[in-house]
């Protein structure tokens, strides 16, 4: 199989891309885990719950919403359950289903830690850039969303801060 090299101004950009894709979670788990006893996993997990109607979502739709696999989310979820921050319980409609609720304490973790971690996310990417390269980084993450999932499938993880069209 004959595959096509990368020039050097494209293995420039894509060696810091794999750059950024190894140092900013690292970042963020730091300051999560300083500031809150979260990593930043934990973190994502109560915030799709924060957001959720009635702080609530089955498990399979939380797995899909924070791109886990359901064994992964489980033993998260449990650690998170013992902490008392969320709650598990049989969906009313689906026995055979479960879902996670944030609890109150689980709701004020998310109010407490979000402050700092939007300030990380700040510090981190969002004011080392200019207005111009925010707008370029939403179409560049866009054009690789859209190979990564180009039947859409996933839009609603990644498009629901997006204004109305």
């Amino acid at each position: 199989m004959d595959t096509q090299g990368l020039n050097p101004a494209q293995l420039a950009a894509w060696v810091r891309l794999a750059a950024v894709l190894e140092l900013l979670p690292a970042a963020l788990d730091s300051q999560l885990r300083r500031d809150a006893g979260l990593t930043h996993f934990d973190y994502y997990v109560l915030a799709m719950l924060s957001e959720a109607p009635e702080h609530t979502l089955r498990m399979t739709a939380l797995a899909e919403q924070v791109t886990a696999t359901l064994a992964r989310l489980s033993h998260v979820v449990q650690r998170l359950e013992g902490r008392g921050l969320l709650e598990r319980f049989p969906c009313p409609e689906d026995r055979r289903a479960t879902n996670a609720r944030l609890t109150e304490a689980g709701w004020q973790k998310v109010l407490e830690s979000a402050p700092g971690h939007v300030t990380t996310v700040r510090a981190t990417v969002i004011d080392a850039l200019t207005a111009e390269q925010v707008t370029q980084l939403g179409e560049i993450t866009d054009a690789i969303l859209h190979r990564l999932d180009p039947d859409g499938a996933k839009k609603s993880l990644y498009q629901r801060y997006d204004p109305p069209n």
